[in-house]
């Protein structure tokens, strides 16, 4: 079987596994504005009833009014999709980061715990502090080195903290995908308006696509209605690349799609020629046995992953 089929084999079993997680049940998506919630809504099926919750008119923060809403839906599930991602911004304003990223995910797994529902929440690679040169396995000593890295590992230890043990915490790393700011998204805008892009190659990560993550969400559910156990997990496309290899691939598929390409020069360039606010990790890399063994999903490697969507994009 071809790519294709195997693509389309993976969403078949799939999109059986979450009618079995899910059948007729409800499903509350928190952050349902952003872009990985746009993939998770995405594979919801027909007669799960969604009830989406986002700013304005939803503050993870207010521990009250998330409880409040929760008793209203009473979900068998609670996806947590909601962030404050600014990286460098988290440097400006730490107190804001901890109340969406420490303290939201604590009041969703109380709120958890008091309606019976299995809470899902996406943590990050940015836990770590990137001193390792293989792959990270959940059990890995945590040491963020920034104020977003530090907001959301307190989330992921409030989720601890609460008492519930319905839980899945799902790390991932550099990710991208429709209707969101990021990285693939910022390439393909600055490489058809400069004849030159300079990219950080001293940074080693795996990109991931949305839609993968999301269908990784509902294969961990599905495993969870088989009694896998709850907790910890990585899950990262396959594979690893730096900003500028990442950089270079997406490059390459624009014009092999035809895309307009202005950029004549990708050239590498060190971290500390780039300055920001805010330490990244220098290796990011995830081990994905763990999650491989609980769920039996097979991990697309990050550059077929990207060409789909590459191609998605245009069609």
């Amino acid at each position: 079987m071809g790519r294709a089929g195997d693509q389309r084999r993976l969403s078949r079993l799939l999109r059986k596994a979450v009618r079995r997680a899910l059948a007729v049940q409800r499903l509350a998506l928190v952050g349902a504005n952003g872009m990985l919630a746009r993939k998770v809504r995405e594979l919801v099926p027909a007669g799960c009833a969604l009830a989406e919750f986002d700013l304005p008119d939803f503050d993870i923060a207010d521990g009250d009014a998330v409880r409040a809403a929760m008793e209203r839906c009473r979900p068998a599930v609670i996806v947590n999709c909601a962030a404050y991602t600014n990286v460098d911004g988290a440097e400006a304003d730490e107190p804001l980061a901890m109340r969406v990223n420490g303290l939201g995910p604590g009041h969703l797994a109380r709120a958890a715990g008091e309606v019976g529902a299995i809470l899902v929440h996406v943590s990050t690679d940015y836990v770590f502090d990137g001193g390792k040169t293989t792959p990270y396995a959940e059990d890995d000593p945590v040491a963020p080195m920034s104020a977003y890295g530090r907001s959301k590992l307190a989330g992921e230890e409030a989720i601890r903290a609460s008492g519930l043990t319905a839980y899945y915490i799902v790390r991932t790393s550099w990710l991208y995908g429709p209707g969101g700011k990021n990285f693939v998204e910022t390439v393909i805008r600055l490489a058809t308006e400069r004849e030159e892009l300079r990219i950080v190659d001293d940074q080693i990560g795996s990109p991931t696509y949305t839609g993968d993550l999301a269908a990784a969400l509902f294969a961990l559910l599905d495993a969870g209605a088989n009694r896998a156990p709850f907790g910890v997990y990585h899950f990262a496309n396959g594979g690893e690349t730096s900003w500028y290899g990442f950089a270079c691939e997406i490059v390459a598929l624009m014009r092999q799609l035809g895309m307009p390409v202005a950029a004549r020069r990708i050239v590498p360039i060190a971290t500390g020629d780039y300055p920001l606010p805010a330490r990244r990790p220098a290796y990011s890399v995830f081990a994905g046995d763990k999650i491989r063994r609980a769920t039996g999903m097979a991990i697309p490697a990050w550059r077929d992953s990207l060409a789909a969507y590459m191609r998605a994009r245009i069609d």
